[in-house]
């Protein structure tokens, strides 16, 4: 379906189990994906009763793409348009999001509470990249993407299969989901340049850690890696980051998953469990 979200725009948005008694389930894509990655994820809660809307953010996969907005007020308000148009308003909601996606799910957490019951950040929510680049141009030349505009629709496709051999269906389809493929049928990505940069922009200049300290609700925290034993630079400072986290957060927990950046895509049931586990309180218990 498409709900009305800020400023005129309109976000696709994919729902399953509508009618369940269950909590709702807000599922948010990172930077440069889309909503197809929660496929899997979404289909399992939906299975135990839970309502589910899994949603493109804006300049993503088919929801509009407008040239401003991508600051976190704006995103935050979107998906505030999206719970309202779902009717869940009145209904306690987890929000699940990952990378880019969980720093926006803090921020929804800060500024929206009525419906919140529980936020769940899948590999992402505590990223902060000034703590790694000193200034926006250092960060915009580190972490540019490669432009693959222009391949072959069954080249990318036996990419992702090749770079995600123990993903399933469910996962490699909804990477699928990240591109557009042109009429002759090269893909190009749904997220634009121009856009992919503003997103970064506004991700550099975002403090989740600060925001934290007026999240009410519960925190499960789900970074993928080892918590403990050798770890590399970027894997140590993750580990920091997530204990400041859990040291800002009122109320928190952490259950670190081995797996790649896209758990949700790799190891849905598991994430699913997670975020039941959030949602009735059972991952918060002593």
């Amino acid at each position: 379906m498409r709900l009305a979200a800020t400023g005129g725009v309109t976000l696709a948005v994919r729902t399953w189990n509508l009618a369940g008694e269950g909590a709702p389930a807000l599922l948010v894509h990172g930077l440069a994906s889309n909503a197809r990655l929660w496929d899997g994820v979404a289909s399992e809660l939906a299975g135990r009763g839970h309502p589910v809307a899994a949603v493109d953010q804006r300049g993503h996969g088919r929801s509009d793409k407008p040239d401003r907005g991508y600051d976190f007020e704006t995103l935050t308000a979107d998906l505030v348009g999206v719970v309202g148009g779902l009717g869940w308003q009145h209904r306690p909601v987890v929000a699940a999001g990952q990378s880019w996606g969980g720093n926006v799910v803090v921020e929804l957490a800060a500024r929206y509470r009525p419906a919140l019951v529980t936020a769940v950040l899948v590999d992402g929510g505590t990223i902060e990249l000034s703590s790694s680049f000193a200034d926006w141009a250092t960060a915009e030349a580190a972490l540019t993407p490669p432009q693959f505009a222009g391949t072959p629709l069954a080249d990318f496709e036996a990419m992702l299969r090749r770079s995600h051999p123990d993903w399933p269906e469910t996962g490699i389809q909804g990477a699928l989901g990240n591109v557009e493929v042109c009429p002759d049928g090269t893909v190009r990505p749904w997220l634009t340049l121009p856009r992919h940069l503003e997103i970064l922009r506004h991700l550099w200049q975002h403090h989740p850690l600060q925001v934290m300290g007026g999240v009410e609700v519960p925190v499960l925290i789900v970074p993928a890696g080892r918590p403990e034993g050798r770890a590399s630079r970027h894997e140590s400072a993750k580990r920091e980051a997530v204990s400041a986290a859990l040291a800002s957060l009122p109320t928190g927990a952490v259950r670190w998953v081995e797996g790649d950046h896209d758990l949700h895509a790799q190891h849905p049931a598991l994430v699913a469990d997670l975020i039941e586990a959030a949602a009735d309180g059972s991952a918060f218990a002593p």
